[in-house]
């Protein structure tokens, strides 16, 4: 099956307010009037921006620091990529071997050699506690809570992710941009805003850059996405779309209190946010890897992945706070899910994950060079990490190259961020099975980003029933090793 090419919109943003469905039997309401102004409105210019909810954050004195998050959506092995096991039985060190790092006495997959050659740059934590977290969705390494759950709590996908605390409480760098962002090939894949509200869901940004379109087993197509996300209908000029966001503010009041879900509220954010990149050029700018050199992209390379990187760096060179790119071809599970190659779509650890490693070595090692070449890695904190570890010994679901999810223990790469780097920190036991040394929590993590973006960790959020809640919790502190 392959991952269709963008197609011409057929239907409005905000169609889901049903704007031209009458209520009742025949009688129009203001509910309705409104209901046909802001989906005619909304559908005038950036067609997906407003059904995706762009993310826009308060106004705020910029400091330029942000964050790339790398999801490696599927939950990567840590012992066939940063926690390598090189003296044990096959069975549990795995089909790979092992190269020697920049940091003396340090190892990792042979599979990752430019990594091993700069990871005085990078820090390794290899003892991430991973016990709550799960895919479909994965909101727990995301957000920092283990109630984030949905499988075990039918309110989990409600706690706000770590970005979107960010889009609110630090906001963007440049008042043009989108302070989350997110590339976004499966919806469980990604952290939303939640009870923070949807005006700090990610910017869903697949349709605003012209990209290679892959298979869902990641066959390149031939084919690019359209990248008309801030195009303008033909008979729509930026005078007479000023005109209709003035328009759109007289709703202001008719507005308040309509609907408690939020959506209502959201979606001045929203047409504000646009009118701004529709108008303006830092997004657009942002977005248009055309006007890198043609030896930058030759340096990132052609894969969709890779230019998906190259986006991420002009992003948060003008302006995004925060930067997802979902590592994977499949929109279900993940592409790193390696169960074994006799369960389809993603192999077992030689034939699945063995050539994800050599692309994913030379995209991490590509960006954090090319950001301290530009000077950005020091505001820049790039997080590569998935959902958990995976089991120790290999042979998961009857299959004898595969291994199963393993939340005990996961390994993390961090780098930038005017962090301490050059170290490993903490340790799993000898099988890789178990944390030996130094546990570190999904909470110690969104703690460690909220310092680095300068949130501070008594900040909190409402629930549904009005209860504030802290973002981060259960004693989660900054990793001091770090700092």
């Amino acid at each position: 099956m392959t991952v269709p090419t963008s197609t011409p919109h057929t239907r409005a943003a905000f169609a889901d307010l049903w704007g031209t469905v009458r209520e009742g039997l025949t009688l129009d309401s203001r509910r309705n009037f409104l209901k046909v102004g802001l989906a005619g409105l909304a559908g005038l210019s950036l067609p997906r921006l407003l059904e995706q909810r762009a993310a826009a954050g308060p106004a705020k004195a910029p400091d330029g620091k942000s964050v790339i998050l790398l999801w490696m959506a599927g939950g990567p092995s840590h012992i066939d990529t940063w926690d390598s096991k090189p003296d044990r039985p096959w069975n549990n060190r795995g089909p790979f071997g092992v190269t020697q790092t920049k940091i003396p006495g340090v190892v990792i997959c042979d599979r990752l050699p430019k990594q091993a050659a700069m990871l005085d740059d990078m820090t390794l934590i290899r003892s991430v506690d991973c016990r709550f977290s799960n895919h479909e969705p994965n909101m727990v390494m995301q957000s920092g809570h283990p109630e984030a759950e949905l499988r075990l709590n039918p309110q989990g996908d409600k706690y706000p992710s770590i970005a979107s605390v960010i889009a609110k409480h630090h906001g963007p760098n440049h008042p043009g941009m989108p302070a989350y962002v997110a590339f976004q090939t499966g919806r469980s894949h990604i952290g939303y805003g939640g009870w923070l509200g949807k005006q700090y869901d990610p910017f869903i940004a697949n349709r605003a850059s012209k990209l290679p379109v892959y298979t869902n087993v990641g066959v390149d197509t031939g084919q690019v996405t359209g990248a008309d996300l801030f195009q303008l209908p033909k008979s729509l000029s930026v005078t007479r779309l000023k005109d209709r966001q003035t328009l759109a503010q007289d709703f202001d009041r008719m507005r308040s209190g309509l609907d408690q879900s939020g959506i209502m509220d959201a979606s001045s954010v929203y047409q504000r946010q646009a009118l701004d990149m529709l108008v303006g050029r830092q997004a657009q700018t942002a977005f248009d890897i055309s006007l890198e050199s043609d030896e930058s992209r030759s340096l990132y390379g052609s894969h969709l992945w890779c230019q998906q990187a190259l986006i991420a760096r002009r992003l948060v060179e003008r302006g995004a706070a925060f930067v997802t790119l979902d590592l994977s071809y499949h929109p279900s599970s993940g592409t790193w899910d390696t169960h074994g190659d006799n369960i389809p779509p993603y192999g077992g650890i030689s034939k699945g994950l063995g050539p994800l490693l050599p692309l994913f070595d030379h995209l991490l090692t590509t960006l954090v060079a090319d950001l301290k070449a530009r000077g950005l890695l020091d505001k820049v904190l790039v997080i590569a990490m998935g959902e958990f570890g995976r089991t120790p010994f290999m042979g998961s679901q009857g299959s004898s190259d595969g291994r199963d999810h393993w939340p005990n223990v996961s390994s993390i790469c961090l780098a930038g961020g005017g962090l301490r780097h050059g170290q490993v920190i903490g340790k799993s036991d000898r099988d890789g099975a178990l944390i030996a040394e130094r546990p570190v929590t999904p909470a110690d993590l969104a703690a460690t980003i909220y310092r680095h973006m300068g949130v501070p960790q008594e900040t909190q959020f409402l629930d549904d029933r009005g209860r504030p809640n802290f973002v981060v919790r259960d004693n989660g502190q900054p990793i001091t090793e770090l700092f």
